[in-house]
């Protein structure tokens, strides 16, 4: 793939498709899987437009909402497995806070025995899609070993060894 017709001129970021103005939560991936360093200003275009067209109430959304089809009826929840993708991605950037907010108000969604589903719908404030989502669960314990690889020894829990 082209990595500069994949993004979008002037707003340098990357798209869902060839040629589109819409963005699409997959596209957070990209340093995760090595496509581009998170150094790249293209992803952090990518990040910058994400937080701006893509976040609703501090979560992420798997589309576009600018995307108007009669395919998206009724418009969807929030995808929990795609913030957490962003906050990979922002660990990978170095904004560790900023990951570890986003990573903390995902947890923070789960119910009482810890079970996150595929999407959060924060106008009723419930988990709604597949339940309990496994994808949703891989992407919380990614971000959570990212997030302690990124912390410096200091700030890592203290593991008590039973005698």
């Amino acid at each position: 793939m082209s990595v500069k017709k994949a993004s979008t001129p002037g707003r340098n970021a990357f798209v869902e498709s060839y040629g589109s103005q819409l963005l699409d939560a997959s596209i957070l991936l990209l340093p995760s899987v090595g496509f581009l360093p998170a150094s790249d200003p293209r992803v952090h275009g990518t990040l910058a437009a994400i937080e701006k067209h893509m976040m609703r109430d501090g979560f992420v959304l798997r589309h576009d909402p600018r995307d108007v089809s009669d395919e998206r009826q009724p418009i969807e929840g929030a995808f929990l497995a795609c913030s957490l993708w962003l906050a990979d991605a922002y660990v990978l950037a170095g904004e560790i806070a900023k990951a570890q907010a986003l990573f903390d108000r995902v947890v923070g969604v789960a119910n009482d025995l810890g079970l996150l589903a595929e999407e959060f719908d924060s106008g009723q404030g419930r988990q709604t899609g597949n339940f309990p989502q496994a994808l949703t669960h891989i992407a919380l314990i990614n971000t959570a070993h990212n997030l302690s690889d990124a912390k410096k020894p200091v700030e890592k829990p203290v593991l008590q060894r039973s005698k």
